[in-house]
Order: structure tokens, then sequence, then C-alpha cells
């Protein structure tokens, strides 16, 4: 039986079943440690958003920074840049989410975090994404818990914060349920963005359901950290102004700077390699602005961590 045959019939299943008054089918659990969830995402897709999350973990990791990768979306194309084989469905997130939900008992898997959780090199891993998230609200539709949190438990109950000093995770172009549980997990969100004449609706619709996760009380609101032009191409006047015009109405938000859409990007992009790994002077700039990013975070979290060097 597959396991979609297996979602329908947990959810018939689930649907009058009463939820557990101890953890609300969550098994207990306590977070600790001091590290920060950011999470990468827009509404629109092509924003770069796969790009931008893999190179700011390695510019995060040339600080000497444990660095925690989430592959969030269906299309999984962060794990297919990072990963040389996608791991089975049982050690991807979706596998472990569920196995962390009492009540989909009947979807569970032997999988331990440790089997999903995949080294890149001594300061990044990653856990795969899937195509199996796009049944994601199908399979927690009829558990009688808060279906908006389950990856922020799934965080606390393997006290993930403690282990690293960011994760990162890989929005999926879309405002569902994945992105609802992405936002009530998240310290904070940076939001990439392709200066257009639509680009403003869909920063100012995610700004609308983070406005909702607050009035619904479902923890901490995430902060928007700030929206990156991305993948900018200033030889274009038209661009130029556009985002001119961006910066002007939404003045509420930090912008940071631009990172432009330069052959050596995507070059880095189809070799599966960082921008960090290239010698070159030509890749010095596009360097610079991840490493600006990566500046900020550590400035506003005020990591003062002695850690063994990524070089040494």
């Amino acid at each position: 039986m597959g396991i979609f045959d297996r979602i329908s019939e947990s959810v018939k299943k689930n649907v009058n079943t009463q939820p557990d008054s101890s953890d609300m089918s969550f098994r207990n659990s306590e977070e600790k440690g001091s590290g920060k969830i950011i999470s990468v995402i827009n509404q629109k897709g092509g924003v770069g958003k796969t790009s931008l999350c893999f190179n700011l973990a390695h510019a995060l990791a040339q600080k000497n920074n444990k660095v925690l990768l989430i592959d969030f979306d269906p299309q999984f194309n962060l794990s297919t840049v990072v990963l040389n084989d996608l791991p089975n469905e049982d050690e991807q997130v979706f596998q472990l989410l569920i196995n962390s939900v009492k009540q989909l008992k009947t979807l569970h898997s032997p999988t331990m975090l440790s089997e999903a959780i995949k080294s890149i090199n001594p300061f990044i891993d990653i856990i795969s994404g899937g195509q199996m998230l796009s049944g994601f609200e199908l399979t927690v539709g009829g558990i009688n818990s808060v279906r908006q949190t389950i990856l922020k438990k799934f965080f606390e109950h393997h006290q993930l914060k403690g282990m690293y000093d960011y994760i990162l995770i890989d929005g999926p172009p879309t405002l569902g349920l994945l992105v609802v549980n992405i936002l009530c997990a998240s310290d904070g969100v940076i939001i990439p963005f392709i200066p257009d004449a639509f680009c403003q609706t869909g920063i100012r619709n995610l700004e609308t359901v983070i406005n909702d996760i607050d009035e619904m009380g479902l923890g901490c609101t995430p902060e928007i950290l700030g929206l990156i032009p991305n993948l900018f191409d200033k030889r274009r006047k038209f661009a130029r102004n556009e985002l001119e015009n961006i910066k002007k109405e939404l003045n509420n938000f930090t912008f940071f700077p631009e990172i432009e859409n330069k052959v050596d990007l995507f070059k880095a992009m189809g070799e599966k390699r960082s921008v960090f790994s290239f010698k070159s002077k030509e890749y010095n700039d596009i360097k610079n602005k991840f490493s600006h990013i990566a500046d900020y975070l550590l400035e506003k979290y005020k990591y003062e961590k002695e850690k063994p060097s990524l070089h040494s």
C-alpha cells in the first residue's frame, strides 16, 4: 500500500479521534539551546530562494557557525543541489514530521533523526525535502491538535536549536500550511524577490499571514529580517526604477543590498557549488553580498561562541 493510500485511511480514522490531552498529540518536549531558525520564503517561485539559502549557509559556515539546512519545498531543489542522491522517503523531512504526530501512528516509520540528517561538511548538514511534502496538508487534515505548529514541536522535541547555531529553511512558493508551519517555527524571515510590478503583492500577502499567526496566538511571531532584491539586473533602467519604487512603497522593511543576476551565481549552482568555493576575483562581489547577510544575522543575534575554524 502506498503512503497516499495510507494517508487516506489514516485521515478517516483520525477525524473523530479525541486529542491526547497530555501533549496535544506530540511527545513531551522542552526546547533548549540558543540557535536561531531563519526561513527563506516568498509566495512567488523563481526568485532565488534556494540559491540564497544554500550560499547563506556557506557564508555562515565560513564564520564558524554550525548550520542545518531544511528543504521544505516539495520540488526539493535544495536537496538536489546539495546531495548526490536524494534519500529514500523515510529519511525525508515529511516522514520525520509524520513520525512526531501521535495520532498518525499508522503512518510512522522507524527512521531516526540521525539517519535523516546528512552531512555536507563539518559545519553544514541538511534534512532533505521531497515530493511527499505536497501531501502534508492532506495527511494532517484529520488530527485533532494544532496543525500549524507541527514543525515547531518537532524542533523542540529534538532540541535542534541546541545542536546548531542556525537552522535555515528553504520554503515552498505558496502560503499554505507548509509555510504556516515554517513561520510558526521561525525566529526570523528573509524574503528574496525580483523587482517587478507584482512582487509587492506577494510580500504584503506574507506579511498578512505573519500578522494572522500573531493574532491566533500560536507562539512567538517571526520577525521579517529584511527583503533581498535577488537576481537583479542593474543594467536595465526599468529594473532600477522598479526597485526604487518598491523601496518607497515598502519603506517599513529593511532592504539588503541587491544580489545581481550574474553568470557567476548560475555557474556555481549549476556545478552544485557555493560561490565561496571559487577563488576567482569575479566572485568577490557576490561573496561579499552573502557575507553581509551573514554578518547581519551574527550581529543581530550576538553570537560570541568560540568555535574551531572551518579552515584549521
